[in-house]
């Protein structure tokens, strides 16, 4: 349903409005932009994850950690249990698991949309154009 409207004074140049109601969602096609959003996501998760773990390295967190571990178990292995390949490996890991979550959550919110629309009339949406 579309209807436009149109005022006008004197002063003002004609301004059109067009409301407009968003009655159904494709899941297809929210399911691809979905998925397109959680690689997006994923990429830069694990960038950040890459630049963090750099920045508290350069810092000497990890070091002061590994040291802090060595005295309090008395133990004398110097294991670094937070390498970058372990983090950059649990970083994918959660990466991997947001992009199917939120690829199938965006979709059954898509299709529990459809279905309500029979009731609420879905979402009204005024495009205006103001030149």
């Amino acid at each position: 349903m579309t209807s436009i409207e149109s005022s006008q004074t004197p002063d003002e140049p004609q301004v059109r409005q067009a409301h407009l109601h968003l009655t159904r969602l494709d899941p297809w096609s929210v399911a691809k932009a979905a998925f397109m959003l959680g690689v997006t996501l994923a990429g830069v998760t694990i960038v950040a994850t890459i630049a963090l773990w750099i920045m508290l390295s350069a810092a000497g967190v990890f070091e002061a950690i590994t040291g802090l571990f060595k005295d309090v178990s008395g133990s004398s292995s110097g294991v670094s249990f937070l390498s970058l390949g372990r983090l950059i490996g649990l970083s994918m890991v959660i990466s991997a698991a947001e992009i199917v979550l939120l690829s199938v959550l965006s979709t059954i919110f898509a299709v529990l949309y459809n279905l309500s629309v029979g009731f609420t009339g879905g979402i009204e949406v005024t495009l205006t154009d103001r030149s």
